[in-house]
């Protein structure tokens, strides 16, 4: 087959679909890979690296899309979708759920398209989508610690606070792989944490994992409750391949205190 990744068009997207380590398996495999040069620039990779790897490196997405199989990060954008043929086969993250003209032009063009974030183990688990929810969560805790400094419009707290202070009160809504590891990072930082979940059974593991946090059964009241009084808010919801529910009202956010932050995960998926 051949297999081919191009360089990432979105705003600010650093990663790409394929590793001088995985070009190498996939050769090694019989396969051809064709690799946009510069597609690895963003993680240090250069053509050389995927040259050695066995990738012919292609000047252009064009080429690339000569390709049977197409592997990348983010959803296609525009001009890419407009590449898509019937005898392809993309395999990526898509997020269709809040981008129905993506939705709509994958449909036309007949390809095979495979979402990372859909893919589903044996156990009802969601592999691909996993690795990057850890990523998430633990860089939201750090980013809304940043965001809570003074000198970024933040409140000016530390989420530990020091002896004399009290730490940040800080809320997950949502105990799934994101808010577990949002969970790990805020209570490592010694802030005060509370997470609320729908489903018993994930409270009490993040209870037996946590001893310290909070636990509560999500519902509005619950909801209204914590939000308002938090300093760090972070969204961590997900219902797989659906628009994410929206929970945090416009009312909630202008009550809460003048500098505190909330970081939504689940903005990919229309946000929470």
């Amino acid at each position: 087959m051949r297999v081919g990744t191009p360089t990432e068009t979105k705003t600010a997207e650093r990663r790409v679909g394929l590793t001088p380590v995985s070009v190498r398996e996939l050769a090694a495999h019989g396969h051809e890979v064709l690799v946009q040069s510069g597609a690895g620039a963003g993680i240090g990779a250069s053509d050389e690296e995927y040259a050695g790897a066995g990738a012919t490196i292609v000047g252009s997405a064009e080429e690339v899309f000569e390709a049977e199989l197409i592997v990348k990060v983010k959803e296609p954008q525009a001009p890419e979708r407009a590449m898509l043929r019937s005898d392809h086969i993309l395999f990526t993250y898509l997020h269709l759920a809040p981008d129905p003209a993506q939705a709509d032009d994958l449909v036309a063009s007949g390809a095979a398209c495979i979402a990372y974030e859909t893919v589903t183990d044996d156990h009802g688990h969601l592999p691909l989508l996993a690795p990057m929810s850890k990523v998430a969560g633990r860089m939201s805790v750090q980013a809304g610690a940043n965001w809570l400094e003074s000198a970024h419009g933040g409140a000016g707290i530390l989420l530990g606070g020091v002896p004399g202070v009290a730490p940040a009160e800080v809320t997950v809504i949502g105990g799934g792989v994101v808010g577990e590891n949002a969970i790990q990072m805020a209570v490592g930082l010694g802030a005060n944490v509370t997470v609320l979940d729908k489903v018993p059974a994930v409270l009490d593991r993040l209870d037996a994992r946590f001893p310290a946090i909070t636990t509560v059964h999500s519902t509005r009241a619950a909801l209204e409750h914590h939000v308002v009084g938090s300093d760090l808010v972070i969204g961590a919801v997900l219902v797989p391949g659906a628009k994410a529910p929206k929970l945090v009202t416009a009312e909630m956010v202008k009550q809460m205190r003048p500098g505190s932050v909330l970081v939504d995960v689940a903005i990919d998926q229309g946000g929470c």
